[in-house]
This record gives C-alpha cells, sequence and structure tokens, in this order.
C-alpha cells in the first residue's frame, strides 16, 4: 500500500511541480505586465473570487463529499451502476453550477461590491478607487464562466483518481497556465486595457482544462450523458455531505478572501503584495500537501469500506495510512517553510523585479511571504488530516472547527488592521493553526488518528535538520543589497545554488540522524 501511495504521490507531484512552476512565470509576466498597482490590484481580485468557488465548491467541498461516496459504488463492482451515479452528480451538479455562474455573471456589481467593499464605497462617494470597483465588475462577468468549466473537470478529476489516473488532474492546471501567459504575451496588446485581456486567459484555460478530460473519461468508458437526479439516493448523500464540506474544506480560502475585503480599504498594492506571497506559499502547498492529500483521500475512503477486513484491521491500516500522510507533509513541508522564510526577498526580487514591480513591491511583498510561512505546515496539515473525517463521511466536525477558525480569522484580521496587510497575513497563519490543531484533536478524541511515536520521532529529526540547512543558507546568502547589485541570471544561479546546498545538507543531517527509506513506508 505504501508503496503504491509513494508512487501516486510522485506522479502527482510531479505534474504540480509542471503545473507550480508555470504559474510562477505566469505570474512573473503577469507582474511584468501590470505591476502592483490598480490594474493588478482588479484583475488578482476578480481572479481571486471564481478561484475561491473553485475550490470551495468544485474541487474541495465537492471531491471531499464525492469520492467516499464513489468508494462506495466501486466496492460493489458494478460499474453500470457507478455509471448511472456519475450521470447522475454530473448533471445535478452541472445544473446548479449554471444557475451560479449565470447568476453572478449578472450580478458581478453585487459580487465586487461585497467582496470590494473599501472600493465600492469609494465608487459611491467618487473616492480614488472608484475604477477599481468599475473594472472589477466588468472583469468578474469574463472571469466567473471558468467556475462552470472547471467544476465538470473536478468532477471527472475525482472519477480518474478513485481510479488510479492521478496524472490527468495533475496536470490540468498546466492548460491553464499556458493560456494565461499566451494571452499576456501575445494578445494583451490587442486590448484596451491588459487586466481584460487576462481575464480572457482566464476564461480560455478554463475552456482548455474542460476539453483535455473528455477523452480520458471517454477512455474508461466514463464519458456518460448527464442527468438531474436532485433526490437519486446517491446524489442526496453526496449532497448531504457536501452542504457542510462547503464551509469545511475550504477555511483556508475563505480566509483568503476575508483579508481581500479588509485589504480592500488598505493602501493601493495590498491586494497584490498579499497575492504574490501567496502564491509562493502554494508552491510547496500544491506541490507537497495537497499532492499528498489526493493520493490519500481515496485509500482512506477505501480502507474505511473495505467489507473483507475486521474493525481492527481497518482501523490500523487506516491509521498508518493517515500516519505516512503526516509524515510526508512535515518531511517536506518544514525545510520548504523555513527555507522560504530566509529567501524571502531573494525569491520575490529573482521572480517579480521587472517592468512595474518594483524594488518597494519586492520589499511589501517579502514581508508577507515570511509571515505567511508560520502558517505553511497548518496549511498542509489541514488538507491532510481533514481527510481522516471525509473518508468517513463525516463533514460536520471540520464544518464546526471551520467555523472557529473563520470566526478567529476575522478576530485577528479585524485587530490586524493597524499592522497594514502584514497583520492580515500573519491573522491568516494564525487561523490556520487554530484549524490544524482543532482538526486533530478532533481525530483523537473520535479514536481515528493519533500520532505514533515513530511520528513524533521523526519530526524532532526533521527539525533538527531543517534548522541546520537553514543556518547554512542563511550564512552564505547575499544581503538585500547584494540581491539588487546582480543582474537576472546571476540572481538565478545564486537560488540554484542554495536551493541545492539546502537540499544536500538537509538530507545529509537526516542520513547522520538515523533517518532511512523505511521511515517513508506506511508500516
Amino acid at each position: 500500500m505504501s508503496k503504491k501511495l509513494l508512487r501516486s504521490g510522485l506522479i502527482v507531484s510531479s505534474m504540480t511541480l509542471i503545473s507550480r512552476v508555470l504559474g510562477l512565470i505566469r505570474d512573473v509576466v503577469v507582474a511584468n505586465l501590470l505591476g502592483a498597482g490598480v490594474a493588478a490590484d482588479v484583475f488578482l481580485f476578480a481572479n481571486r473570487i471564481p478561484n475561491f468557488l473553485r475550490r470551495l465548491f468544485a474541487e474541495g467541498a465537492f471531491s471531499k463529499a464525492f469520492v467516499p461516496v464513489l468508494a462506495e459504488y466501486n466496492a460493489d463492482n458494478d460499474p453500470d451502476k457507478t455509471r448511472e451515479f456519475i450521470a447522475k452528480v454530473s448533471g445535478t451538479l452541472g445544473g446548479l453550477v449554471t444557475v451560479v455562474t449565470l447568476v453572478a455573471m449578472i450580478a458581478s456589481p453585487v459580487i465586487a461590491a461585497l467582496f470590494g467593499t473599501g472600493w465600492f464605497l469609494d465608487w459611491l462617494n467618487d473616492g480614488p478607487n472608484a475604477e477599481k470597483f468599475t473594472q472589477a465588475s466588468l472583469l468578474l462577468k469574463i472571469t466567473f464562466p471558468y467556475l462552470w468549466f472547471i467544476t465538470f473537470v473536478a468532477l471527472s478529476g475525482a472519477v480518474l483518481n478513485t481510479l488510479g489516473k492521478f496524472g490527468v488532474m495533475a496536470f490540468s492546471p498546466v492548460l491553464l497556465n499556458v493560456a494565461i501567459i499566451a494571452v499576456a504575451i501575445f494578445a494583451s496588446p490587442y486590448f484596451d486595457s491588459p487586466d481584460t485581456a487576462l481575464a480572457w486567459g482566464v476564461f480560455l484555460g478554463g475552456l482548455l482544462q474542460f476539453l483535455f478530460q473528455i477523452p480520458f473519461m471517454k477512455k474508461e468508458g466514463l464519458l456518460v450523458k448527464p442527468k438531474w437526479a436532485w433526490h437519486d439516493e446517491g446524489v442526496t448523500k453526496v449532497r448531504k455531505l457536501m452542504i457542510p464540506a462547503l464551509f469545511g474544506v475550504s477555511v483556508t480560502q475563505l480566509n483568503l478572501l476575508i483579508n481581500q475585503i479588509i485589504a480592500s480599504f488598505l493602501i493601493t498594492g495590498s491586494i497584490s503584495w498579499l497575492y504574490y506571497a501567496d502564491r509562493l506559499i502554494e508552491f510547496p502547498l500544491g506541490l507537497f500537501g495537497i499532492a499528498i492529500s489526493t493520493v490519500v483521500l481515496p485509500s482512506l475512503s477505501r480502507i474505511a469500506k473495505q467489507k473483507d477486513l475486521t474493525e481492527e484491521q481497518r482501523k490500523f491500516n487506516f491509521e498508518q495510512t493517515m500516519d505516512w500522510g503526516v509524515r510526508m507533509v512535515l518531511l517536506l513541508g518544514i525545510p520548504a517553510m523555513i527555507g522560504i522564510m530566509i529567501l524571502a526577498q531573494p525569491l520575490m526580487m529573482t521572480m517579480f523585479m521587472h517592468g512595474k514591480f518594483q524594488l518597494a513591491d519586492v520589499i511589501a511583498s517579502s514581508k508577507a511571504l515570511t509571515v505567511m510561512c508560520f502558517g505553511l505546515i497548518s496549511y498542509m496539515l489541514i488538507s491532510i488530516l481533514a481527510n481522516g473525517f471525509y473518508a468517513n463521511q463525516n463533514t460536520k466536525t471540520p464544518v464546526k472547527i471551520g467555523i472557529i477558525a473563520a470566526i478567529s480569522n476575522i478576530c485577528f484580521g479585524v485587530l490586524a488592521i493597524p499592522f497594514g496587510f502584514v497583520g492580515l497575513a500573519m491573522a491568516s497563519a494564525l487561523s490556520a493553526a487554530v484549524n490544524a490543531t482543532l482538526l486533530y484533536r478532533g481525530l483523537s478524541q473520535s479514536n481515528i488518528y493519533k500520532v505514533s511515536i515513530k511520528t513524533a520521532i521523526f519530526t524532532l529529526k526533521l527539525l533538527i535538520s531543517a534548522c541546520i540547512m537553514g543556518a547554512l543558507v542563511s550564512y552564505f546568502s547575499p544581503d538585500l543589497q547584494g540581491w539588487n547589485a546582480l543582474h537576472f541570471w546571476s540572481k538565478v544561479h545564486w537560488l540554484a545554488w542554495l536551493i541545492v546546498l539546502a537540499a544536500i545538507s538537509y538530507f545529509a543531517s537526516l542520513i547522520a540522524l538515523g533517518i532511512r527509506p523505511k521511515d517513508f513506508r506506511a508500516a
């Protein structure tokens, strides 16, 4: 089991790496084109909201509710019944999302006012940010159809993941990044404003992702005609699991959206600085945390419904799989957290300080990034720990915890307003820690999962090795003035050398502390 999980994890991580690298290239292109001014704030705002709904509705809550129920159907070994279930879910979900998308496009000014309150108030009073509200309303009409496309992408991806075909869904975001990059480079000169061109790039990317899934679903014999079936037994079960999961699974994204509302009251550039910091945080989060979580959920769901095992055997296998996921997240997340904190300014300067993105933007974004790093491990653990509940078709506990975490984020965010965008970054990190802590406590109290002594010792060795790595990287890294004096390729070479140094020192320290390949196995 552990070898299969590791292999699947490597496949997803590899595809995710390609996607994240292209995502960073996309962000470099966008930063070069828009900088961190009005156009950047508006585009990132218009892109954030449908992406929030994507993670909340399509990829997040839906997959957590759908995969465990699909595992039940697969356990019955009745392909026709499974295809019928997929048809009814796709028809019902597709119908709902079609309505949501159309309403959102029509009511885009209302959405812009709701999530960009500061801009809306300026528009009412003819203030300095009035143009942001007007342009945001327009761009939302263009970007919202992405939600429709990605809903069906998430459905087909969840189906393929349960069949062990993880690479298709993991590769899909590459198409979105390629579309935005291509539009930014080749099409933006033909638009009145570059942010409008980028919005159409989002639309095109969603369409390409949607079309990409079709041949793979057809190959598996699962390209079925959607059917509306609101009261179907399977659909009802998914619906009941999904409603609470809508909140519980995507608290991190909700917190970012809340911070965006607060940031709309702050100085111009705040939304952009937080966005670029978040993008770098999402690189290790997607590459390690979400990738590992993606392969763990189907395995946990199968174990929870495995009929040929005793209750004790199921519990043992379940805990071992959870423990493996936690160890893998910590193995890669801890050094990523320390490394990004130390190299925050060099990373921002190398990747984004081009065109309209200036040194002041680098310094501001780096501050937000450093603070966000404190929440990286919590973000990663949330995706793993929540799976312990979802695999058992328990979505109520995560939603209760999510409510507490969201309320704490609002409280932290309001208290942090005097500290500006940096305070908002800290609010997100603190609320993530609250979320992860409460999830683990819930699993422990429910006797679903407790961290093993093996994992506790493993974590201590990781921390020691990461500190050694951090000390070496910090010692050899030039200061900000030194980085600024280097030309682009010299910065790239320095970063590459420091990353190699970090990897060698980290894994050498692990080996010296007795970590071996057997520690990466589930049992």
